[in-house]
Protein backbone atom coordinates (compact mmCIF):
# COMPACT_ATOMS: atom_id res chain seq x y z
CA UNK A 1 0.00 0.00 0.00
CA UNK A 2 1.27 3.93 -1.25
CA UNK A 3 1.78 6.18 1.32
CA UNK A 4 -0.66 8.11 -0.41
CA UNK A 5 -3.39 5.36 0.22
CA UNK A 6 -2.15 4.64 3.68
CA UNK A 7 -2.96 8.03 4.18
CA UNK A 8 -6.20 8.67 2.82
CA UNK A 9 -7.27 5.47 4.48
CA UNK A 10 -6.32 6.74 8.05
CA UNK A 11 -7.97 9.95 6.77
CA UNK A 12 -11.04 8.55 5.90
CA UNK A 13 -11.55 7.09 9.50
CA UNK A 14 -10.68 10.14 11.71
CA UNK A 15 -12.86 12.66 9.60
CA UNK A 16 -16.15 9.91 10.17
CA UNK A 17 -15.17 10.50 13.64
CA UNK A 18 -15.44 13.70 13.59
CA UNK A 19 -18.85 13.70 12.32
CA UNK A 20 -19.36 10.86 14.54
CA UNK A 21 -18.44 12.66 17.79
CA UNK A 22 -21.12 15.28 16.89
CA UNK A 23 -23.90 13.16 15.43
CA UNK A 24 -23.56 11.16 18.53
CA UNK A 25 -25.14 14.02 20.35
CA UNK A 26 -28.16 14.03 18.05
CA UNK A 27 -28.43 10.38 18.52
CA UNK A 28 -28.92 10.14 22.26
CA UNK A 29 -31.28 13.09 22.26
CA UNK A 30 -33.16 10.69 19.85
CA UNK A 31 -32.69 7.43 21.55
CA UNK A 32 -34.51 5.05 19.06
CA UNK A 33 -34.71 1.32 18.74
CA UNK A 34 -32.02 0.29 16.11
CA UNK A 35 -32.62 -2.51 13.36
CA UNK A 36 -28.89 -2.79 11.36
CA UNK A 37 -29.26 -4.46 8.30
CA UNK A 38 -25.74 -6.09 6.77
CA UNK A 39 -24.43 -8.26 4.12
CA UNK A 40 -22.75 -8.39 0.95
CA UNK A 41 -25.94 -7.90 -1.07
CA UNK A 42 -29.27 -7.27 -0.65
CA UNK A 43 -29.20 -5.22 1.74
CA UNK A 44 -31.26 -2.08 0.17
CA UNK A 45 -34.21 -4.53 -0.81
CA UNK A 46 -34.36 -5.84 3.09
CA UNK A 47 -34.62 -2.00 4.09
CA UNK A 48 -37.75 -1.50 1.56
CA UNK A 49 -39.31 -4.44 2.90
CA UNK A 50 -38.78 -3.64 6.83
CA UNK A 51 -39.68 -0.19 5.42
CA UNK A 52 -43.07 -1.74 3.94
CA UNK A 53 -43.92 -3.33 7.11
CA UNK A 54 -43.23 -0.42 9.81
CA UNK A 55 -44.11 2.46 7.49
CA UNK A 56 -44.11 5.90 9.13
CA UNK A 57 -43.04 4.85 12.80
CA UNK A 58 -39.49 4.23 11.66
CA UNK A 59 -36.82 6.59 10.05
CA UNK A 60 -34.85 4.59 7.09
CA UNK A 61 -31.33 5.08 6.58
CA UNK A 62 -31.94 5.60 2.45
CA UNK A 63 -28.64 6.19 0.28
CA UNK A 64 -26.54 6.64 3.70
CA UNK A 65 -24.70 3.44 4.51
CA UNK A 66 -21.32 4.55 5.28
CA UNK A 67 -19.41 6.11 8.62
CA UNK A 68 -19.99 9.46 6.79
CA UNK A 69 -23.32 8.57 5.38
CA UNK A 70 -24.85 7.51 8.61
CA UNK A 71 -23.55 10.37 10.88
CA UNK A 72 -25.12 13.13 8.72
CA UNK A 73 -28.82 11.03 8.14
CA UNK A 74 -28.69 11.07 12.67
CA UNK A 75 -28.63 14.78 11.99
CA UNK A 76 -30.96 15.26 8.80
CA UNK A 77 -28.51 16.40 6.41
CA UNK A 78 -27.35 14.55 3.00
CA UNK A 79 -24.29 13.90 1.80
CA UNK A 80 -21.76 14.27 -0.83
CA UNK A 81 -23.75 15.34 -3.49
CA UNK A 82 -22.73 16.82 -6.77
CA UNK A 83 -19.56 19.36 -5.79
CA UNK A 84 -16.64 18.56 -2.95
CA UNK A 85 -17.25 21.87 -1.60
CA UNK A 86 -20.16 20.56 0.12
CA UNK A 87 -17.70 18.97 2.38
CA UNK A 88 -16.47 22.99 3.86
CA UNK A 89 -20.40 23.23 5.14
CA UNK A 90 -21.28 19.64 6.33
CA UNK A 91 -17.87 20.56 8.58
CA UNK A 92 -19.57 23.23 10.47
CA UNK A 93 -23.31 22.00 9.49
CA UNK A 94 -23.04 18.85 11.57
CA UNK A 95 -21.91 20.38 14.19
CA UNK A 96 -24.56 23.00 14.44
CA UNK A 97 -27.58 20.70 13.98
CA UNK A 98 -26.34 18.06 16.19
CA UNK A 99 -27.25 21.12 18.92
CA UNK A 100 -30.99 20.53 18.48
CA UNK A 101 -31.79 18.32 15.38
CA UNK A 102 -33.80 15.21 16.40
CA UNK A 103 -35.40 12.47 14.36
CA UNK A 104 -39.07 11.59 15.99
CA UNK A 105 -39.72 7.62 15.05
CA UNK A 106 -39.58 5.33 17.55
CA UNK A 107 -37.02 2.63 15.14
CA UNK A 108 -34.31 3.37 12.92
CA UNK A 109 -33.41 1.14 10.36
CA UNK A 110 -30.59 1.44 9.40
CA UNK A 111 -28.35 -0.17 6.31
CA UNK A 112 -25.09 -0.69 7.31
CA UNK A 113 -22.44 -1.42 4.28
CA UNK A 114 -18.88 -3.06 4.64
CA UNK A 115 -16.91 -1.70 2.00
CA UNK A 116 -13.75 -1.49 3.31
CA UNK A 117 -11.89 -2.82 6.61
CA UNK A 118 -13.40 -1.43 10.41
CA UNK A 119 -16.17 0.74 8.81
CA UNK A 120 -18.69 -1.62 9.76
CA UNK A 121 -17.51 -2.11 13.40
CA UNK A 122 -16.79 1.90 13.02
CA UNK A 123 -20.56 1.87 13.11
CA UNK A 124 -21.18 -1.49 15.16
CA UNK A 125 -19.41 0.04 18.32
CA UNK A 126 -21.69 3.15 17.76
CA UNK A 127 -25.06 2.34 17.19
CA UNK A 128 -25.25 -0.81 18.99
CA UNK A 129 -28.16 -2.08 17.50
CA UNK A 130 -30.89 -3.70 19.22
CA UNK A 131 -31.53 -6.28 16.38
CA UNK A 132 -29.17 -6.84 13.32
CA UNK A 133 -30.22 -8.63 10.09
CA UNK A 134 -26.90 -10.15 8.43
CA UNK A 135 -28.78 -11.67 5.45
CA UNK A 136 -26.14 -12.35 2.92
CA UNK A 137 -22.45 -13.19 2.61
CA UNK A 138 -20.06 -12.99 -0.49
CA UNK A 139 -16.76 -11.43 -1.75
CA UNK A 140 -18.12 -8.12 -2.43
CA UNK A 141 -15.56 -4.97 -2.86
CA UNK A 142 -12.96 -7.98 -1.99
CA UNK A 143 -10.26 -5.61 -3.37
CA UNK A 144 -10.56 -3.86 -0.21
CA UNK A 145 -9.41 -6.14 1.73
CA UNK A 146 -6.44 -7.95 0.05
CA UNK A 147 -4.23 -5.76 1.78
CA UNK A 148 -5.20 -7.71 5.27
CA UNK A 149 -4.42 -11.32 3.93
CA UNK A 150 -1.04 -9.38 2.79
CA UNK A 151 0.14 -8.63 5.91
CA UNK A 152 -0.87 -11.81 7.49
CA UNK A 153 -3.85 -10.17 9.45
CA UNK A 154 -6.36 -13.20 7.88
CA UNK A 155 -5.39 -16.14 5.73
CA UNK A 156 -7.97 -15.43 3.42
CA UNK A 157 -10.18 -13.21 1.84
CA UNK A 158 -13.52 -14.85 2.98
CA UNK A 159 -12.17 -15.00 6.19
CA UNK A 160 -11.75 -11.07 6.32
CA UNK A 161 -14.58 -10.17 4.98
CA UNK A 162 -16.87 -12.47 7.08
CA UNK A 163 -14.65 -10.88 9.98
CA UNK A 164 -15.63 -7.14 9.04
CA UNK A 165 -19.37 -8.60 9.18
CA UNK A 166 -19.46 -10.36 12.21
CA UNK A 167 -18.57 -7.03 14.23
CA UNK A 168 -21.86 -6.24 13.87
CA UNK A 169 -23.47 -8.70 15.85
CA UNK A 170 -20.83 -8.83 18.45
CA UNK A 171 -22.11 -5.23 19.02
CA UNK A 172 -25.77 -6.41 18.95
CA UNK A 173 -27.79 -6.00 21.98
CA UNK A 174 -31.00 -8.68 21.81
CA UNK A 175 -31.31 -10.10 18.36
CA UNK A 176 -29.46 -11.32 15.58
CA UNK A 177 -30.90 -13.20 12.17
CA UNK A 178 -28.08 -14.79 10.01
CA UNK A 179 -28.58 -17.18 7.14
CA UNK A 180 -28.44 -20.70 8.82
CA UNK A 181 -27.31 -21.83 5.51
CA UNK A 182 -23.85 -19.98 5.44
CA UNK A 183 -21.10 -21.92 7.53
CA UNK A 184 -19.08 -18.92 7.38
CA UNK A 185 -21.85 -17.03 8.89
CA UNK A 186 -22.81 -19.45 11.82
CA UNK A 187 -19.13 -20.50 12.50
CA UNK A 188 -18.26 -16.79 13.14
CA UNK A 189 -21.78 -16.05 15.67
CA UNK A 190 -21.12 -18.88 17.69
CA UNK A 191 -18.76 -17.30 19.92
CA UNK A 192 -20.59 -14.10 20.06
CA UNK A 193 -18.56 -11.46 22.06
CA UNK A 194 -21.24 -9.78 23.39
CA UNK A 195 -21.95 -10.72 26.81
CA UNK A 196 -25.92 -9.95 26.82
CA UNK A 197 -26.68 -12.24 23.94
CA UNK A 198 -27.09 -16.15 24.31
CA UNK A 199 -27.47 -18.77 21.28
CA UNK A 200 -31.09 -18.49 21.68
CA UNK A 201 -30.59 -14.79 20.54
CA UNK A 202 -28.72 -15.77 17.51
CA UNK A 203 -31.67 -16.61 15.01
CA UNK A 204 -30.57 -18.68 12.49
CA UNK A 205 -32.85 -18.82 9.01
CA UNK A 206 -33.06 -21.43 6.50
CA UNK A 207 -33.95 -21.36 2.82
CA UNK A 208 -35.47 -24.68 2.87
CA UNK A 209 -38.60 -22.74 4.76
CA UNK A 210 -39.23 -21.79 1.40
CA UNK A 211 -41.81 -24.22 0.12
CA UNK A 212 -42.67 -22.75 -2.92
CA UNK A 213 -41.20 -20.14 -6.10
CA UNK A 214 -43.17 -18.90 -9.02
CA UNK A 215 -41.60 -15.81 -10.97
CA UNK A 216 -42.67 -14.46 -14.62
CA UNK A 217 -41.01 -11.37 -15.95
CA UNK A 218 -43.73 -8.93 -14.21
CA UNK A 219 -44.12 -10.77 -11.02
CA UNK A 220 -43.64 -13.40 -8.65
CA UNK A 221 -44.81 -15.68 -5.95
CA UNK A 222 -43.17 -17.26 -2.35
CA UNK A 223 -44.62 -19.28 -0.33
CA UNK A 224 -42.84 -19.56 3.37
CA UNK A 225 -43.89 -21.31 5.91
CA UNK A 226 -47.91 -20.48 6.44
CA UNK A 227 -47.43 -17.50 4.37
CA UNK A 228 -47.84 -16.40 0.65
CA UNK A 229 -45.80 -13.21 -0.42
CA UNK A 230 -46.68 -11.66 -3.70
CA UNK A 231 -44.29 -8.94 -5.77
CA UNK A 232 -45.46 -7.19 -8.92
CA UNK A 233 -41.83 -7.91 -10.33
CA UNK A 234 -39.05 -10.42 -11.16
CA UNK A 235 -38.00 -11.29 -7.60
CA UNK A 236 -35.08 -13.69 -7.70
CA UNK A 237 -35.65 -16.57 -5.35
CA UNK A 238 -32.55 -15.69 -2.85
CA UNK A 239 -35.14 -13.26 -1.45
CA UNK A 240 -36.71 -15.91 0.45
CA UNK A 241 -34.36 -15.28 3.34
CA UNK A 242 -34.96 -11.98 3.70
CA UNK A 243 -38.37 -12.99 3.74
CA UNK A 244 -38.03 -15.80 6.21
CA UNK A 245 -35.73 -13.28 8.30
CA UNK A 246 -38.63 -10.21 7.97
CA UNK A 247 -41.44 -13.31 9.11
CA UNK A 248 -39.07 -13.63 12.14
CA UNK A 249 -38.75 -10.00 12.74
CA UNK A 250 -42.68 -9.08 12.80
CA UNK A 251 -42.86 -11.43 15.17
CA UNK A 252 -40.12 -10.87 17.66
CA UNK A 253 -41.22 -6.64 17.52
CA UNK A 254 -44.93 -7.91 17.41
CA UNK A 255 -46.13 -6.59 14.24
CA UNK A 256 -48.64 -8.24 11.74
CA UNK A 257 -47.10 -9.51 8.52
CA UNK A 258 -47.81 -7.78 5.53
CA UNK A 259 -47.37 -10.14 2.58
CA UNK A 260 -48.72 -8.22 -0.57
CA UNK A 261 -45.59 -6.12 -1.57
CA UNK A 262 -47.47 -5.21 -5.09
CA UNK A 263 -46.89 -1.59 -4.35
CA UNK A 264 -43.27 -1.77 -3.11
CA UNK A 265 -41.23 0.50 -4.97
CA UNK A 266 -37.75 -1.19 -5.12
CA UNK A 267 -34.74 1.61 -5.93
CA UNK A 268 -33.60 1.81 -9.75
CA UNK A 269 -31.84 -0.99 -11.08
CA UNK A 270 -32.88 -4.20 -8.76
CA UNK A 271 -35.24 -6.48 -10.70
CA UNK A 272 -37.08 -3.50 -12.51
CA UNK A 273 -39.89 -4.76 -15.23
CA UNK A 274 -39.74 -2.29 -18.29
CA UNK A 275 -41.68 -3.43 -21.54
CA UNK A 276 -39.31 -2.51 -24.52
CA UNK A 277 -39.55 -1.89 -28.23
CA UNK A 278 -41.11 -4.03 -30.78
CA UNK A 279 -42.18 -6.23 -27.64
CA UNK A 280 -39.20 -7.10 -26.03
CA UNK A 281 -39.32 -7.72 -22.03
CA UNK A 282 -37.07 -5.81 -20.46
CA UNK A 283 -35.34 -6.88 -16.54
CA UNK A 284 -33.51 -4.51 -14.97
CA UNK A 285 -31.03 -5.32 -12.16
CA UNK A 286 -27.95 -4.03 -13.23
CA UNK A 287 -27.22 -1.55 -9.97
CA UNK A 288 -24.15 -3.35 -8.94
CA UNK A 289 -22.70 -6.54 -9.50
CA UNK A 290 -20.46 -9.29 -7.52
CA UNK A 291 -20.29 -12.85 -8.28
CA UNK A 292 -23.56 -13.34 -5.62
CA UNK A 293 -25.77 -10.71 -6.89
CA UNK A 294 -25.14 -12.56 -10.08
CA UNK A 295 -25.66 -16.36 -9.03
CA UNK A 296 -28.75 -14.96 -7.48
CA UNK A 297 -30.40 -13.39 -10.59
CA UNK A 298 -29.06 -16.26 -12.69
CA UNK A 299 -31.14 -18.44 -10.55
CA UNK A 300 -34.01 -16.14 -10.99
CA UNK A 301 -33.34 -16.23 -14.75
CA UNK A 302 -33.46 -19.90 -14.64
CA UNK A 303 -36.76 -20.29 -12.94
CA UNK A 304 -38.04 -17.48 -15.09
CA UNK A 305 -41.35 -18.74 -16.67
CA UNK A 306 -40.79 -17.80 -20.47
CA UNK A 307 -39.32 -19.03 -23.94
CA UNK A 308 -36.50 -17.09 -25.78
CA UNK A 309 -34.17 -15.86 -22.32
CA UNK A 310 -31.85 -13.89 -23.41
CA UNK A 311 -28.65 -12.50 -20.39
CA UNK A 312 -26.77 -9.11 -21.16
CA UNK A 313 -23.70 -9.49 -18.99
CA UNK A 314 -21.60 -6.77 -17.81
CA UNK A 315 -18.15 -6.80 -16.12
CA UNK A 316 -17.78 -7.89 -12.01
CA UNK A 317 -15.47 -4.74 -10.76
CA UNK A 318 -13.60 -4.32 -7.52
CA UNK A 319 -12.00 -7.88 -7.26
CA UNK A 320 -8.58 -6.88 -7.48
CA UNK A 321 -6.60 -10.65 -7.35
CA UNK A 322 -9.93 -12.61 -7.63
CA UNK A 323 -10.92 -11.14 -10.92
CA UNK A 324 -10.21 -14.30 -13.26
CA UNK A 325 -11.66 -16.48 -11.09
CA UNK A 326 -14.53 -15.01 -10.37
CA UNK A 327 -15.47 -13.96 -13.70
CA UNK A 328 -14.68 -17.67 -14.51
CA UNK A 329 -17.07 -18.83 -11.82
CA UNK A 330 -19.44 -16.74 -13.75
CA UNK A 331 -19.53 -18.33 -16.62
CA UNK A 332 -20.52 -21.87 -15.47
CA UNK A 333 -23.23 -19.72 -13.74
CA UNK A 334 -24.54 -18.44 -16.67
CA UNK A 335 -24.23 -21.60 -18.74
CA UNK A 336 -26.61 -23.47 -15.30
CA UNK A 337 -29.34 -20.77 -16.09
CA UNK A 338 -29.53 -22.15 -19.80
CA UNK A 339 -29.92 -19.22 -21.33
CA UNK A 340 -30.72 -18.68 -25.20
CA UNK A 341 -28.22 -16.28 -26.01
CA UNK A 342 -25.60 -14.30 -23.68
CA UNK A 343 -24.22 -10.98 -24.61
CA UNK A 344 -20.79 -10.30 -22.72
CA UNK A 345 -20.14 -6.34 -21.93
CA UNK A 346 -16.62 -5.30 -21.22
CA UNK A 347 -13.13 -6.52 -21.42
CA UNK A 348 -13.48 -8.63 -18.46
CA UNK A 349 -16.01 -11.22 -19.33
CA UNK A 350 -14.43 -11.35 -22.70
CA UNK A 351 -11.07 -12.21 -21.59
CA UNK A 352 -12.36 -14.69 -18.98
CA UNK A 353 -16.04 -15.54 -19.30
CA UNK A 354 -16.40 -15.58 -22.87
CA UNK A 355 -13.67 -18.37 -23.35
CA UNK A 356 -14.92 -20.62 -20.65
CA UNK A 357 -18.79 -20.22 -22.49
CA UNK A 358 -16.85 -21.37 -25.56
CA UNK A 359 -15.97 -24.47 -23.63
CA UNK A 360 -19.24 -24.99 -22.42
CA UNK A 361 -21.21 -24.42 -25.80
CA UNK A 362 -23.09 -21.84 -24.79
CA UNK A 363 -24.28 -19.56 -27.38
CA UNK A 364 -22.70 -16.21 -27.10
CA UNK A 365 -21.16 -12.74 -28.23
CA UNK A 366 -18.84 -10.75 -26.61
CA UNK A 367 -18.45 -6.69 -26.72
CA UNK A 368 -15.67 -4.76 -25.57
CA UNK A 369 -18.69 -1.57 -25.22
CA UNK A 370 -22.40 -1.26 -24.59
CA UNK A 371 -22.99 0.44 -28.02
CA UNK A 372 -21.71 -2.41 -29.60
CA UNK A 373 -23.98 -4.56 -27.60
CA UNK A 374 -26.73 -2.12 -27.97
CA UNK A 375 -25.94 -2.38 -31.69
CA UNK A 376 -26.34 -6.19 -31.91
CA UNK A 377 -29.84 -6.15 -29.61
CA UNK A 378 -31.50 -3.92 -32.30
CA UNK A 379 -30.09 -5.75 -35.43
CA UNK A 380 -30.84 -9.97 -33.85
CA UNK A 381 -33.68 -9.72 -31.74
CA UNK A 382 -37.10 -10.75 -33.07
CA UNK A 383 -39.53 -8.77 -30.59
CA UNK A 384 -40.44 -12.38 -28.40
CA UNK A 385 -37.11 -12.18 -25.72
CA UNK A 386 -36.65 -11.58 -22.21
CA UNK A 387 -33.68 -9.72 -21.87
CA UNK A 388 -31.90 -9.30 -18.21
CA UNK A 389 -29.73 -6.95 -17.49
CA UNK A 390 -27.03 -7.63 -15.02
CA UNK A 391 -23.49 -6.47 -14.25
CA UNK A 392 -21.81 -2.88 -14.72
CA UNK A 393 -20.52 -1.48 -18.28
CA UNK A 394 -23.08 0.97 -18.37
CA UNK A 395 -25.89 -1.54 -19.36
CA UNK A 396 -28.38 1.11 -18.20
CA UNK A 397 -27.73 3.29 -21.47
CA UNK A 398 -28.18 0.08 -23.03
CA UNK A 399 -31.85 -0.33 -21.40
CA UNK A 400 -32.76 3.39 -21.92
CA UNK A 401 -32.25 2.72 -25.96
CA UNK A 402 -34.36 0.07 -25.73
CA UNK A 403 -37.53 0.98 -23.71
CA UNK A 404 -40.93 1.38 -25.22
CA UNK A 405 -41.67 4.17 -23.09
CA UNK A 406 -38.78 6.89 -23.03
CA UNK A 407 -39.77 8.38 -19.60
CA UNK A 408 -39.26 5.29 -17.95
CA UNK A 409 -35.30 6.03 -17.95
CA UNK A 410 -36.36 8.07 -14.87
CA UNK A 411 -36.50 4.29 -13.10
CA UNK A 412 -33.20 3.65 -14.22
CA UNK A 413 -29.91 3.55 -11.86
CA UNK A 414 -27.22 6.15 -12.19
CA UNK A 415 -29.41 8.96 -13.17
CA UNK A 416 -27.36 11.41 -10.94
CA UNK A 417 -25.47 14.46 -13.26
CA UNK A 418 -22.25 12.55 -12.43
CA UNK A 419 -23.40 9.94 -13.82
CA UNK A 420 -24.28 11.29 -16.78
CA UNK A 421 -20.91 12.97 -17.32
CA UNK A 422 -19.42 9.79 -17.04
CA UNK A 423 -21.36 8.72 -19.96
CA UNK A 424 -21.07 11.05 -22.01
CA UNK A 425 -17.50 11.03 -21.34
CA UNK A 426 -17.77 7.66 -23.14
CA UNK A 427 -19.96 9.10 -25.88
CA UNK A 428 -22.81 7.48 -24.61
CA UNK A 429 -25.36 10.55 -24.79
Amino acid sequence: MTITARFKKRFYFVAAAYFRFFANFALKRWHPRVIAITGSVGKTTMLHLIEAQLGSRAHYSHDANSAFGVAFDIVGLRGITGSKLRWFYLIFAVPIKSLFFKHTEKFYIVEIDGERPHETEFLASWLKPEVTLWISLGRSHAIQFEQQVKDGTFESLDKAITHEFATLPENTKKKVFIDGDSPLMVKSTEKIKAKNLTKADIVLCYKSELKKYSVYPDHAEFVINQHTFYFSAPMQKDIAIQLIMLEKLCSYLKLKLKTDFSGLILPPGRNSYFDGKNGLKIIDSSYNAHLISMQSILEMAKSLKVKHKWLVIGDIVDQGSIESEEHKKLADLIANANPEKVILVGRRTKKYTAPRLKELDIDYVSFNNPKEALEYIQNSTKGNETLIFKGSQYLEWIIEKLLKNPRDAEFLPRREPAAIKRRERRGLN
